[in-house]
């Protein structure tokens, strides 16, 4: 190495030690004397993961605890923290014990879906700030609650949709407010993932170390199935909701944030399962249009899932390599139309743009970010503006995807009324809005 070179990263490493990795001082933090956030991961054996590997890296941050109900992953999980940051974790099974540790400041949940807003609501009134994956609900109704809750606590509280946080889809968005490809007046979200057959299995005994009643929580009691338990619970709608809710929802934000709409006026969704005989509840192909007033004139967004063999779309999951066209067997984003041209993204952190008859390429980039890190600069800050997925944006997102469900749970079209947030002359339907809880785990009438 040369010396300049030495000299100026010894400097760098110097000025991070102070300042840390999002550019504030770390001793500046009220919410702790030590000046650290010291945050706690729910649910740790997929995408919590993800999130102990993120909090693991920045500095001024602590994984101070972990819980989750399978001690077998709580036991390996903590021993990956402690070997990574040379501090043991705490280890927790119930969210409840967790919440009442006073020494921690934020908690971050990966749970399945029908955990979110409770976890969410509970860490609220708590004192905790938080993050939550996506989608931050179950149902419409108590992603409301969580909201409420957040207002009322004056909590930070950010939803998992990635690409929020990411560079160049932040340019993409103000590209298109500043009318790159003209009035934009249709977007579509593309969830086509290869997933083969989960298969059938029988009801079984609980694994040991295991606490299913926990995991169950707010869901009907039932026996255990592994088919219901890792991962493939997204597959059954007592805990999922289907890949719509799953890797869509990631491409139903996008498109609402990029179109500029907040709640549709009408959705159709339909589908089906469809090529295998197994246990997956939900739709493995469907399809969700829902119609909005923009301004005084009418927006769409099409959103299709698909489960196998698929096309490509205008070049996103496609790549050249030396060999030529690299074609990906996933094909996930989305698509925006307008006037003048179309912008073509892909995944998180990559968008293009072809303009005119002869889609000339236009403007385009490929850069990433951290939506964690966007989390922990907000608590630090308290300021609600500073978060780039605040959860009301989440709730909205995921308020279009539980209409779509429900659509194609009733086999029709519905209206829905945004002001009184009712799906209006279909009693069915506007009762899917929420649903019943187990006791005592019960999303608050009143938060």
């Amino acid at each position: 190495m040369k010396r300049r070179d030495f000299i100026k990263d010894s400097a760098t490493v110097a000025a991070a030690s102070t300042v840390g990795t999002l550019g504030f001082n770390i001793n500046t933090y009220a919410g702790s004397p030590n000046g650290v956030v010291r945050v706690a991961v729910v649910g740790v054996r997929g995408q919590g993961n993800s999130h102990i590997k993120e909090y693991a890296r920045m500095q001024g941050v602590e994984i101070a605890a972990i819980c989750d109900v399978d001690d077998s992953v709580l036991k390996q999980r903590s021993g990956e923290i402690e070997k990574a940051t040379g501090k043991k974790p705490k280890e927790y099974v119930d969210i409840r014990k967790l919440l009442e540790d006073k020494t921690i400041d934020a908690i971050s949940i990966a749970t399945p879906n029908h955990w979110h807003s409770l976890m969410g609501i509970w860490a609220c009134q708590a004192g905790k700030d938080v993050y939550v994956e996506k989608p931050c609900s179950h149902t419409y109704w108590e992603g409301k609650q969580l909201v409420a809750a957040a207002r009322k606590y004056n909590r930070i509280v950010q939803h998992g949709t990635n690409s929020r946080s990411t560079v160049a889809l932040r340019e993409a968005m103000q590209k298109l407010r500043e009318g790159v490809i003209g009035d934009v007046y249709m977007a579509r979200g593309l969830c086509f993932k290869w997933r083969d057959t989960i298969g059938r299995k029988p009801d079984g005994p609980t694994p040991a170390g295991v606490d299913y009643d926990l995991w169950l929580g707010p869901a009907p009691k039932r026996p255990f199935n592994p088919n219901r338990f890792h991962y493939n619970w997204h597959w059954n709608w007592d805990y999922g909701n289907g890949d719509i809710g799953n890797q869509g929802i990631h491409e139903m934000d996008i498109c609402r944030w990029g179109l500029g709409v907040t709640l549709p006026t009408k959705v159709c969704s339909m589908g089906g399962h469809f090529m295998f005989d197994d246990d997956q509840v939900t739709p493995n192909t469907q399809v969700a249009n829902l119609e909005f007033n923009k301004n005084g004139k009418k927006a769409l967004i099409v959103f299709e899932v698909r489960h196998w063999m698929s096309n490509n779309e205008a070049g996103i999951g496609q790549r050249h390599d030396e060999k030529g066209l690299v074609t990906d067997s996933n094909c996930i984003g989305n698509v925006f139309y307008g006037s003048e041209g179309y912008m073509a993204i892909e995944g998180y952190n990559s968008y293009k743009t072809f303009l005119g008859r002869k889609q000339e390429p236009g403007p385009s980039r490929r850069e990433g970010g951290s939506n964690w890190e966007n989390f922990i600069k907000a608590v630090r800050s308290r300021k609600r503006e500073d978060m780039n997925a605040d959860i009301e944006e989440g709730h909205l997102s995921a308020a279009l995807m539980h209409l779509a469900n429900i659509s194609y749970r009733v086999g029709r079209s519905i209206e829905f009324d945004s002001a009184r947030e009712q799906i209006v002359k279909d009693a069915e339907a506007n009762a899917m809005l929420r649903r019943k809880y187990r006791d005592p785990f019960v999303v608050p009438e009143k938060v």
